[in-house]
This record gives C-alpha cells, structure tokens and sequence, in this order.
C-alpha cells in the first residue's frame, strides 16, 4: 500500500516555544513560516508544526473529537546522526534534558533521547561500531 512516510507535522499547543525550539535549538532551517505553521527544511523528509487549535479548524473537528492536546497524542520520532556523543553534548549545553547519558542498545545503535517542549519523545542514533 505504501512504503514510506513522506511528512511528520507535530499537532503543538504552544507554537512559539516549539519553533524555537527546533529553530534555535535543534537548529532546523525554516522554509516556511506563517503565523501557525512552520516547516523545517530535511534532507529527504518534511518535518513541520501546526498549532493544535489550528490544526482542529483546518481538519474540522471539534477540540473533544480526537484533538485534544491533553496529553494523549504524543509521538516518537527517530533520526540518525553522525555522532551522538557530540551532538549529545551541544544539546546539553542549549538547555536540553536527556533521560540518561548516551546508551549503546542491544539491537545495535548509541542513543540519546530527550522529550520536546510538547512532550513529544526524540530518539537520535547512529549504528554502534
């Protein structure tokens, strides 16, 4: 049926503090900016945020009907990097908080994971070896 995702938008009730965060942060280039919605530039993914109340008016449900921002919607998002120690170390120095120190898995990748300010979980890996 299909066999890759080609967009990830984060549904953020507080829009301003999640682009800043991948902005200024995560330094993420923006390619597109507008008053609820940003969109960040990856190598072959599009990644963006829409704020939640916004989201809920373009898709037309009510807030109750599945779009609640309470908690419930969180997401796991995974990417590679060429070193997680170094960029484990420059996000610490920006502020971010990380569950532990990088950790080697046992299915074969060194990781770090930190939550977003919507409580939206990261894990970044690269292979072991």
């Amino acid at each position: 049926m299909f066999n890759r995702v080609g967009a990830v938008v984060l549904f953020v009730r507080d829009f301003d503090q999640s682009l800043a965060f991948y902005r200024d942060v995560l330094e993420l280039p923006v390619v597109q900016l507008e008053s609820n919605f940003a969109a960040f530039k990856l190598h072959d993914q599009d990644f963006a945020l829409q704020e939640l109340s916004a989201a809920v008016e373009m898709f037309g449900v009510k807030a109750d009907g599945g779009m609640t921002g309470s908690g419930s919607e969180r997401a796991m998002l995974c990417a590679k990097v060429d070193d997680v120690d170094a960029v484990y170390a420059t996000l610490k120095s920006k502020g971010v908080a990380f569950a532990k120190p990088p950790v080697d898995q046992y299915w074969g990748i060194r990781a770090i994971y930190f939550h977003d300010p919507e409580g939206n979980f990261w894990e970044f890996s690269q292979p072991q070896g």
